[in-house]
């Protein structure tokens, strides 16, 4: 087992380096934009109407626990 020193503890990772390119934050930016694998059109319809489909089933089922203890509370509460 080593112990750590207070100066081990309070190193920190060196900071990343500059793009190659000397083009700047522009030029990195479209860089890394080629590097993207963009869906297909296909795949990016079928992908939203999923979350959509995934986000109105969680609403609906929501509403409905809320409608459920709503209703309780007037019978307990009237």
């Amino acid at each position: 087992m080593t112990l750590q020193t207070p100066e081990d503890t309070a190193k920190t990772p060196a900071a990343p380096a500059a793009p190659a390119d000397s083009g700047g934050f522009a030029a990195a930016t479209v860089e890394e934009l080629r590097k993207v694998v963009w869906p297909s059109r296909q795949q990016l319809f079928s992908e939203s109407v999923a979350v959509i489909l995934m986000v109105s089933l969680s609403a609906a089922a929501i509403a409905a626990v809320d409608r459920f203890f709503g209703w309780g509370s007037t019978q307990i509460f009237r």
